[in-house]
């Protein structure tokens, strides 16, 4: 660890050249504050390992996909083997994840987005969905539920002001993407409605992705010290899977979808796709008893109609939640000393019809497995805040899980209803963090992750029940630096974390390509993450009225501790899917009537694609760049003209590799250079 504790030293060294900028009358960069679900904290004093991406970060990037955006966050890895096919790790690897979200407890506008079988369609969601994130990384079971990776809050668009915004995108292999929202506020009464349409015909065969999107957020301020709020959305999203190719097939075409062998059929001729149609809804109430006590409960369901036409079978499945999420606060604020505390619980359950049949060129047939399950996800939770002379915060954080899930088989045996329960689980967090100087401050914390195998891993493609899977468990110790400048012209941050993981649980293939899931003994995780922001030129009358560079870098050190599978020891390799290093770099160029030019390059070093550590795909540059003109006023309609390029360097290279495929297909390649270009108007 003698390298990670080096880079941490030259982050601070950075402070040198942020001091030597002299004071002027530029704009300062607004304080960032995180919420974290309760009360608002700066972010420089956070105990937690928090970024948040707010506008500064989504304005400069595409607007069709939330990939980019998140890959600028150190220490979060997103991938995007074709158009809406979304993954995401925090800290980890994606060993769990052959599609989807797993062990990551995500929200939205106060409502839990992961449903209680642990699975979570971030895809759903239209990117204008999306106004600010914070993105909590490492174990946060504490107040959270069950998750080893992190949680995500997302919040949808705040309602400011009445506007309408129309905005339009098209670009390379067939891109279209176009969104319209109202917001309007009255005197206690808020709302906006919104929808998004998307559709891409893809970079490779049998990669199209078409996405409709509708949602809405209503709050109702009913008296001084209660509030009603409602959001709901509904998405209609179709995308096709063009399958993993060999080294020798993507050498020969990296277009190509997986071609049909001796014994499969490939992936066009199956119009092998994912169907998913997810309808979602939540109301809140907060309601301030007095000036220390408040009070709120949330309420949320979905509905999920769910098919996969896939090279071996055709799944359906039907899935239903509903839950409810309330705490009660308190809060006393004295000349030198603040506390809060919250007591609250979660429950959820998720009721899954599961089918699966024969595939016939797209069209399900001969039954091949019927089984119902239903996920039930409870837990409690207490957080105590105390805040001592605005410098030294300590959050002592618990909660006590419960998971169990019920089954029963109809088809091709019939099993009778059954109940498998996990042991109630203590979830721990011990975090502080201390004002140095009013600019600079130090933390550290101690938290146990928690997360239980899902429904999707419990019952996979093999179609068999698993009933041996354990829950994940790890212990995360981490130290933590933020500096800035008092101008707020230049921030730095830095986390040195260290993390066991026992009995994790990782993907296997079936020759068929039928998955199932096991528990790999553990992991050791070491890392850094980094992060600087520097304004080396803010609002000048020259020629270049801003400069701005952001950098972020990720070192991850992470190993198999004890994992042996039959015969073959795989302990000391690295973890599969997870790059040791990555490194993003942005610069903002600011020009004279709002014209700007934005540049990113991200270096990603070579990941390993099989737990043997025999294939690896090859490190990649990854040159992004964004130009256009912001707020070109005509009348009173604000309008915002853009084009962009991915990939500028042209380089071949697999957002999204096929972990421990079976028969060699890991690789999903990306598109080359391609462009887009679209405008946004506000009225």
């Amino acid at each position: 660890m003698k390298s990670n504790f080096t880079l941490l030293l030259i982050l601070l060294s950075f402070t040198g050249l942020a001091q030597t900028l002299k004071p002027d009358s530029i704009k300062k960069l607004e304080e960032v504050t995180v919420k974290g679900y309760y009360n608002r904290q700066t972010l420089l004093r956070s105990v937690s390992a928090v970024n948040v991406v707010d506008s500064s970060l989504i304005k400069n990037q595409s607007s069709s996909s939330l990939v980019s955006m998140l890959n600028t966050v150190p220490g979060v890895r997103m991938e995007e083997r074709s158009p809406g096919s979304y993954r995401l790790s925090l800290r980890g690897s994606l060993l769990r994840s052959p599609f989807g979200i797993r062990n990551i407890k995500i929200y939205i506008d106060d409502f839990p987005l992961t449903d209680a079988g642990g699975n979570t369609y971030l895809n759903a969601l239209d990117v204008s969905a999306v106004g600010m994130m914070e993105i909590y990384k490492g174990p946060e079971a504490s107040i959270f539920g069950a998750n080893t990776g992190g949680a995500i809050l997302i919040n949808p668009p705040a309602i400011s002001r009445n506007e309408i915004d129309i905005s339009a995108t098209g670009g390379s292999y067939g891109l279209f993407h176009q969104t319209a929202s109202i917001t309007q506020q009255y005197k206690k009464y808020s709302f906006s409605f919104s929808e998004g349409y998307q559709r891409s015909d893809g970079y490779r065969q049998n990669s199209a992705m078409d996405r409709k999107y509708f949602q809405t957020l209503q709050q109702w301020n009913y008296s001084n010290a209660g509030s009603l709020k409602a959001f709901a959305f509904y998405s209609d999203l179709k995308y096709e899977t063009p399958g993993g190719l060999t080294a020798a097939q993507l050498d020969l075409n990296p277009k190509l979808a997986r071609p049909a062998t001796s014994t499969l059929p490939g992936a066009i001729s199956q119009q092998a796709a994912i169907y998913n149609k997810t309808i979602f809804g939540g109301i809140a109430n907060f309601y301030q008893i007095s000036q220390r006590l408040k009070h709120v409960i949330a309420l949320f369901t979905s509905y999920t109609d769910f098919k996969n036409p896939f090279i071996t079978n055709y799944e359906q499945r039907y899935e239903s939640t509903f839950g409810l999420r309330t705490f009660l606060e308190y809060a006393q604020t004295k000349e030198d000393f603040k506390f809060n505390a919250q007591i609250g619980l979660e429950s959820s359950a998720t009721k899954s019809q599961i089918k699966n049949f024969d595939n016939n060129g797209g069209q399900a047939t001969k039954m091949q497995a019927s089984d119902r399950l239903k996920a039930s996800q409870d837990f409690a939770y207490l957080r105590l805040n105390f805040d001592i002379r605005n410098k030294f915060l300590i959050e002592l954080a618990s909660s006590l899980n419960f998971y169990r899930y019920n089954y029963e088989s109809y088809f091709p045996v019939v099993i009778s209803s059954k109940q498998r329960k996990f042991d109630a689980q203590f979830m721990p967090k011990a975090a502080l963090s201390y004002l140095i100087t009013s600019d600079f401050s130090a933390r550290a914390s101690i938290s146990k992750g928690y997360s239980p195998p899902t429904i999707a891993e419990v019952r996979s493609s093999d179609n068999n029940i698993n009933n041996d899977l354990q829950a994940e468990l790890g212990w995360n110790y981490e130290l933590g630096l933020r500096y800035k400048t008092k101008n707020k012209r230049f921030y730095a941050a830095g986390n040195l974390f260290t993390y066991r993981l026992k009995d994790a649980i990782v993907r296997r293939l079936n020759q068929n390509d039928t998955e199932y899931f096991i528990n790999a003994g553990g992991t050791k995780q070491q890392g850094i993450e980094l992060e600087t922001i520097l304004w080396i030129i803010r609002n000048n009358s020259s020629f270049l009225t801003g400069l701005q560079w952001r950098s972020n870098y990720t070192f991850s050190h992470f190993r198999f501790e004890n994992f042996v599978n039959g015969t073959i020891n795989f302990s000391g390799n690295k973890l599969t899917g997870v790059p040791e290093s990555i490194l993003v770099n942005s610069l903002e160029f600011n020009f004279p009537k709002a014209f700007y030019l934005f540049v990113q390059h991200n270096y990603t070093s070579s990941i390993p694609l099989n737990d043997n550590n025999t294939v690896f795909a090859k490190r990649y540059h990854l040159v992004e760049s964004k130009f256009g003109i912001r707020n070109l006023s005509i009348n009173k309609i604000h309008i915002d003209l853009f084009a962009g390029v991915n990939n500028l360097l042209n380089v071949k290279y697999s957002l999204g590799n096929d972990l421990n495929a079976a028969n060699g297909r890991y690789f999903n390649p990306s598109p080359g250079i391609n462009f887009y270009t679209g405008l946004s108007i506000q009225l």
